[in-house]
């Protein structure tokens, strides 16, 4: 097939196109403004296009960033741009890509786990990708929204900025909260640049992008949040429609969200927070938060070995996995991974195994989200030692749900 449709990175004369192709992938349009900024955030080199008689017909690139894991922060590829021109859908582009995109990891030594945003869920599976975070779509009804009594919301004060004046306090206060907060990208300053976009694409309808920043009593910025005000359709009512929110101490936390309950003229609050928001258990009535869960972050373990030895565990384990990977076979085989307080190791073994699975269920479980006891109650993993499911389930858990902030239309992160 790549020879079929050959596959190669594409110049810095060939983005434009092979931006526009992959847009369209997804019926979307790319202002040249909109270009200027997503090719300031685009490796040329981790990119990749297929071609047929010259024509670019798609493609995926690849980010470079670090990923916060339980216990560790690890090199990850955030993979993006992933789109097959409509003409050319089921003729196995997309798997020649992805096929490509994985054994250029593997054997350049490069980042050992991948991790992406889909559009569609069904896609990334067969490629070993496992849905290793969840999100909540919350929509808050704001006259329901009153706090519990005694709330401490701190003494510190809110202000809203033009953007110049907030980026460098947002960015002080992602990466202040980012090291401890699994399942958070870096973001260099090109991502910045795409995450504080503001222009008709990004807004959808909506109002121009407003900047809340919290600062504590002693002046140092402990939290913001980003929102717009969207008219609401149907029976909706207009809603505030906050992009992110990003608190260093609990009473940043609940000071934002008295802040945002009480916006005036707007009845609803909708925003994407993690599987266990904090926000309901602040109110007198947690109904007054309605959530819709959705999966988010997958992740896709490009060297087993290297990526297992690279997270920490929540408690001392010895188990041999028989791992089957049919995509990346040189991940196929019997693996031990054993770990101790503060360290762990994986490497090949002949001994007998006791669980047996794929890339998918380890990416899954991978940020300490979703338990390998759940994936085994779906017939995904298979136990062949008693007690070792249990014990590895519960040193593979986090001690919360991992979270990717950044909202559905964030490129790769």
């Amino acid at each position: 097939m790549s020879d079929t449709y050959p596959i190669r990175p594409v110049t810095g004369e060939e983005f434009e196109t092979w931006a526009r192709v992959v847009s369209d992938t997804y019926g979307e349009d790319r202002t040249e403004e909109d270009l200027a900024v997503e090719r300031s955030a685009t490796e040329l080199e981790r990119t990749l296009a297929a071609f047929d008689e010259g024509r670019i017909i798609g493609g995926t690139a690849a980010c470079t960033r670090v990923l916060t894991v339980p216990g560790a922060v690890l090199p990850t590829a955030g993979i993006t741009w992933v789109g097959v021109t409509p003409t050319h859908r089921r003729r196995g582009v997309l798997t020649c890509l992805m096929r490509r995109q994985l054994t250029d990891l593997y054997e350049g030594g490069g980042e050992p786990i991948a991790a992406l945003r889909p559009s569609e869920a069904p896609i990334y599976g067969r490629y070993g990708y496992g849905p290793a975070s969840r999100g909540a779509l919350l929509r808050c009804e704001k006259r329901s929204m009153a706090f519990l009594p005694g709330t401490d919301f701190g003494d510190g004060r809110i202000r809203l900025l033009e953007r110049d004046e907030a980026r460098p306090l947002v960015e002080e206060v992602y990466e202040r909260v980012r090291p401890g907060a699994v399942g958070w990208p870096d973001r260099p300053g090109n991502c910045w640049d795409i995450r504080l976009a503001d222009g008709p694409q990004d807004r959808q309808g909506a109002t121009a992008l407003r900047h809340a920043v919290h600062r504590e009593s002693g002046g140092r910025a402990d939290g913001y949040a980003l929102y717009r005000i969207k008219d609401g359709h149907g029976d909706g009512g207009r809603a505030v429609q906050v992009v992110e929110l990003v608190a260093v101490t609990r009473r940043a936390y609940a000071a934002l969200w008295r802040f945002l309950a009480g916006i005036d003229l707007v009845p609803w609050i909708e925003y994407e927070g993690a599987a266990d928001e904090a926000l309901p258990y602040l109110l007198a009535d947690p109904r007054a938060v309605r959530a819709h869960e959705v999966d988010r972050l997958w992740v896709r373990l490009v060297d087993v070995a290297r990526a297992l030895a690279g997270r920490r565990y929540a408690l001392p384990l010895e188990v041999v996995l028989d791992v089957r990977d049919d995509f990346c076979p040189w991940n196929t085989g019997r693996l031990r991974l054993w770990a101790e307080t503060g360290t762990a190791g994986c490497e090949r073994t002949a001994a007998a195994p006791d669980l047996r699975l794929t890339p998918a269920e380890l990416g899954a479980a991978f940020l300490g989200g979703t338990t390998l006891e759940t994936l085994a109650r779906a017939g995904r993993v298979e136990e062949l030692r008693p007690g070792a499911l249990a014990r590895a389930s519960a040193a593979f858990r986090g001690a919360g749900e991992p979270f990717c902030p950044g909202g559905p239309a964030f490129p790769a992160f």
